[in-house]
């Protein structure tokens, strides 16, 4: 019970200084370092079972692998780099400025490219919304399904993630097109979802796409390919 009390406490702090620190205009990535939030985790060990230590030890390096992602996040060509469908060096290689240039032409002429897409989601990603791109894939994917066995159990798995209220990875549709797609899972179908991709990729569409194609990441990787030709 003490060692209950003292994390409560802990947490109760922690919250009121996140408070303060947004009260004071300032971000609250300054609050804590990585090495403070890793070590108070491992200051209250589970127990001591061993298998219990081990889970601790996972969860510790998850967290600091979590906390290096926030206080490094950026959206240089850099963070596109790290994700790229191919070894980064090779992969911008073969990626010519003609091709990441087309990509302005159109939100579907980025989505066909592998690069593209690779490059949007690393974006998505410093805007914490990448599972919208994550749910078109799923239902593109999703089409491509033949099995009548796994078609159900595919769009349930895709509904639940994404779709369901509180979902893992909740897509943002209005209620009216999610009560639709519910109502679909009584008896999936190849088309089942395309009312909410539709949305979604709208949502993509209009928001996400010019932020991207404005960003400093996608910037960047022009002036990469760019400089390779000079």
């Amino acid at each position: 019970m003490e060692l209950l009390g003292e994390i409560y406490f802990s947490s109760f702090m922690k919250n009121f200084h996140f408070m303060s620190f947004l009260s004071e205009g300032k971000t609250p990535w300054n609050m804590f370092s990585e090495n403070s939030l890793t070590r108070s985790l491992s200051d209250h060990p589970v127990g001591k079972d061993p298998q219990a230590m081990r889970t601790g030890q996972r969860q510790n390096k998850g967290m600091r692998t979590r906390l290096g992602c926030l206080s490094h996040k950026s959206d240089s060509c850099s963070d596109f780099t790290a994700i790229l469908p191919d070894k980064p060096n090779r992969a911008l290689k073969r990626l010519s400025t003609e091709e990441a240039t087309r990509w302005a032409d159109s939100f579907d002429v980025l989505l066909s490219h592998k690069y593209g897409v690779a490059a949007f989601r690393a974006f998505l990603k410093t805007e914490f919304s990448e599972e919208n791109l994550e749910f078109w894939l799923a239902c593109e994917e999703f089409k491509k399904t033949r099995s009548t066995a796994k078609l159900v159990s595919k769009a349930h798995r895709i509904f639940e993630e994404f779709v369901d209220v509180q979902a893992p990875r909740e897509v943002n549709i209005d209620f009216q097109t999610r009560e639709a797609t519910r109502k679909n899972m009584q008896e999936p179908s190849l088309t089942c979802f395309d009312q909410a991709q539709g949305k979604v990729h709208s949502l993509m569409e209009k928001d996400s796409y010019p932020r991207f194609l404005r960003s400093k990441m996608y910037l960047d990787l022009l002036s990469q390919s760019q400089r390779r030709l000079s």
